[in-house]
């Protein structure tokens, strides 16, 4: 019964953060530019984290349940039913947009359903080193500051900060994926182009997701931290 609901909340959790956060994309783009998408990303994975994290952890992504897998804090069973309530979950959000688009005269200010794509500001080669570096970042930030007994209450502002600065950057190069999920709901929708393109938001996402839990472990093993002259100790495994 745990495992269903952790599964739920996976859904629950992915649909509402690919609605909103590219829904504000697909309703106020012209309008608010990248700062409201951003900000609305930013926003909502930080809720999330305080509402569903207890949970299931609010991974909402598969790279970062891969990392989390890799980390060896999930099984193989429990990444797998993640994954599948992550993508269901975008799925649901994309038909949702879809369907404001359509039959509710929301206009579609990006012109794509928010979908991610590469070729009108950055390559295929440049949107794979991106989609690599900022779901990096993301998935670092995550598996580090989960890992730490210091401050725990304020893990939720670090995610939620750094899913936004991914955007800042990437919103307007390919979308920002930085969640194979994210790219799947709305590219199936879309179909043309982004489905075409949307291999690229899949496959480099998970790579960045994985080199992360490469390099997490250093980063949570530095014992010793100089600050203001005075010598802290931070980042202890548990």
């Amino acid at each position: 019964m745990d495992d269903v609901r952790r599964a739920a909340a996976e859904f629950l959790g992915t649909l509402l953060l690919v609605f909103f956060g590219v829904g504000a994309a697909v309703a106020a783009r012209v309008q608010g530019g990248v700062v409201v998408v951003a900000l609305a990303f930013g926003f909502v994975m930080l809720a999330l984290v305080y509402t569903i994290g207890p949970l299931s952890g609010s991974h909402v992504n598969p790279a970062v349940t891969l990392g989390v897998l890799l980390s060896g804090k999930i099984s193989v069973l429990g990444a797998v039913a993640y994954w599948i309530a992550q993508f269901v979950g975008a799925t649901v959000a994309g038909f949702l947009l879809w369907a404001l688009t359509r039959w509710g005269d929301v206009a579609d200010q990006t012109g794509a359903l928010g979908s991610n794509g590469y070729g009108a500001h950055i390559n295929r080669g440049g949107a794979a080193v991106l989609e690599i570096v900022l779901t990096f970042l993301f998935v670092l930030v995550i598996l580090v500051v989960t890992s730490r007994s210091e401050n725990p209450g304020v893990a939720g502002v670090a995610i939620g900060l750094a899913l936004a600065a991914t955007q800042l950057v990437g919103v307007t190069l390919t979308g920002a994926a930085v969640n194979p999920a994210r790219a799947f709901g709305p590219a199936v929708f879309e179909g043309g182009t982004a489905l075409r393109q949307l291999w690229v938001f899949i496959v480099f996402p998970l790579l960045g997701g994985a080199l992360a839990a490469l390099v997490a472990p250093l980063v949570m093993g530095a014992q010793r931290h100089y600050w203001g002259g005075h010598d802290r100790s931070v980042g202890r495994p548990k």
